[in-house]
């Protein structure tokens, strides 16, 4: 299968480096997936969780990753987030406590941006318990 250049880069390090056979991201209106040739493009990516193919690999690796874009130009891909994280490097214990506190900061009812944080909390939180679960995709 065709692979194709890859930079994946954390805000404050370099994630992954490599060739990719797929690379499959999280949008708004959906997974979206990437291989060899694809046509040039830049895409918001949302809180999710990306799956990827190293080239030469049979199964897909996966990382829970916050907001950030991805730009595709010329064959190379270039995916810049504000966090990254393997299933291996997730404290699930931590991120069911996130989870439980954005619910209550909700359920209070504050006010509506205290609301929408609490929400963006609660959704990265069950992103990241998600991918720590699912770490075995194929």
């Amino acid at each position: 299968m065709n692979s194709f250049k890859t930079r994946i880069y954390e805000a404050d390090s370099p994630f992954f480096e490599g060739e990719l056979e797929s690379l499959i991201i999280p949008t708004s209106d959906g997974e979206y997936g990437i291989q060899a040739r694809h046509r040039n493009l830049v895409i918001a990516i949302v809180p999710g969780i990306i799956r990827y193919r190293i080239a030469g690999e049979k199964e897909f690796r996966l990382a829970s990753v916050s907001e950030g874009m991805i730009r595709i130009e010329d064959g190379d891909v270039l995916v810049l987030v504000n966090t990254a994280e393997r299933p291996e490097e997730i404290d699930a214990e931590r991120a069911r406590a996130r989870a439980e506190e954005a619910k209550e900061i909700m359920l209070q009812k504050r006010s509506l941006q205290e609301y929408y944080q609490a929400e963006a909390t609660l959704r990265r939180a069950m992103v990241r318990l998600k991918a720590s679960k699912d770490s075995s995709i194929n």
